[in-house]
Parts: C-alpha cells; sequence; structure tokens
C-alpha cells in the first residue's frame, strides 16, 4: 500500500513534517504503508537490514529478552515515533504492536539516502534520537528512585500526553496500551501493585476507569503533581 501523505494524521508531528511538499512526495514514493495487529511483530532481534518506520497510529514495545527468556520492555513508540537503527547491520531489539498500528515504512537504505539529500530531516532524526535517549534515561531513573505510585502516575501522565493532538495539555481520555503485567514489566512492579496503586490514584481524584483499558484523566494538575511531571 503507498503512502497517503495528504491525508496522515501526523504529518505535522513527524520528522517528515520538515521536509517541503516536494521533497515529502519523493521520500513517500520510496515507502510503504504497513498494518500490524497486536503483538504482531515489526522486527526482531537479529534481523539484518531491518526496516525503518514512522508510527501513524497505535503504539509500539521495544524489548529485549534476559538469558532465563524473561522479556523486558524497554521503551515504548507513539504516533509520529521514529523507530529504526539506521547505520547498526542488524536489529538489537524486538519492536512489536501493542495495538492494532499503522506505520509507514521504508528500507533503511533509502532513509540513509534521504538523510544524505535532505539535511533538514537528518537534524529532525538527530533530534527524536536524543530525545528518545532522554525519555529511556528518564525510565531508568524513575523505575530506580520513584515510588510505585509515582511510577505509575508517571506512565498515566505519559500516555495522555501521547493520545493528546496537542503538547499543550493532556487527551482527556486514551486506552491503555499495554496489560497490567506489561505495566508491571516496564516499571518493574509486580501486578497486584500495579492493581492496587491504579485504584489509589483513581480513589484520590486524579483519573477514573472505564472497562478494562479505558483511561478518564479527571484533575490532570493533580496527575502531574503525583507524577512527579510537574
Amino acid at each position: 500500500m503507498t503512502l497517503a501523505c495528504e491525508t496522515c494524521p501526523v504529518r505535522d508531528s513527524a520528522a517528515c513534517a520538515v521536509l517541503t511538499e516536494e521533497e515529502r512526495d519523493a521520500l513517500a514514493a520510496a515507502g510503504r504503508t504497513r498494518v500490524l495487529a497486536r503483538g504482531e511483530m515489526l522486527f526482531a532481534a537479529g534481523d539484518e537490514d531491518a526496516a525503518c518506520a514512522t508510527l501513524v497510529s497505535g503504539a509500539l514495545k521495544v524489548s529485549a529478552y534476559d538469558a532465563e527468556g524473561n522479556e523486558r520492555i524497554l521503551s515504548l513508540v507513539h504516533p509520529s515515533g521514529f523507530i529504526g537503527e539506521l547505520f547498526a547491520p542488524f536489529a538489537h531489539h524486538d519492536v512489536v504492536a501493542l495495538t492494532k498500528s499503522t506505520l509507514c515504512t521504508f528500507a533503511r537504505r533509502d532513509v540513509e539516502a534521504a538523510i544524505e539529500t535532505y539535511p533538514a530531516l537528518a537534524r529532525a532524526l538527530l533530534r527524536r534520537s536524543q530525545e528518545d535517549l532522554l525519555a529511556s534515561r528518564s525510565l531508568l531513573e524513575l523505575t530506580a528512585q520513584a515510588s510505585a505510585e509515582t511510577r505509575l502516575a508517571a506512565l498515566l501522565h505519559d500516555f495522555a500526553a501521547a493520545a493528546s493532538d496537542t503538547s499543550c495539555h493532556l487527551a482527556q481520555d486514551f486506552e491503555l496500551p499495554l496489560t497490567r503485567g506489561e505495566i508491571a514489566n516496564m516499571l518493574g512492579l509486580t501486578i497486584e501493585t500495579v492493581s492496587r496503586k491504579l485504584g489509589e490514584i483513581e480513589k484520590a481524584g486524579a483519573i477514573a476507569r472505564n472497562g478494562k483499558r479505558g483511561i478518564a484523566i479527571v484533575d490532570p494538575a493533580l496527575l502531574r503533581t503525583l507524577s512527579g511531571r510537574c
């Protein structure tokens, strides 16, 4: 399926937003749209010449496995996020869809060529790489030092921010892309602790739960305070 940049919901927030219309059309000609079902893999650790992609909708997880086969979720990718290991001979981590996800995918060689041709795109991808690195460091710091409530509130805050169509405020409601087990995995908690703290954050008045995965942000200021994201 070819790309449809005119109707892309992340055309103004993805890295390609820095390109002119003509440059974007030229880049789009090298790519295609791919839809992943929940649990479907974009690429696996060890894959050679793994594709690069911009996430249009849905959510992805980046994960690795230890010697005992236990999964460790390293990071999440939200809409407009870029995924791909440029200049590496093979992928180092698994990338899997957490929900039905739509992506603009490109062969790595095409992205590398575009970086050479469009310096603005190279700068945009470098900026995103720095943001991803800071987010990873923030997660490490959070899981190492923060309380269980702060960890969970921060994750909810970040989900609401990712679901928003503007950087000025949080989305009023969203669906959790992770199961409670996956949340526990990512935050270094038990499933029981995640369930208990989720109830406490709701009881405090910061959120309201709607069904199995629905979350409504009732008091954004309180959630920011609980999360330490102020």
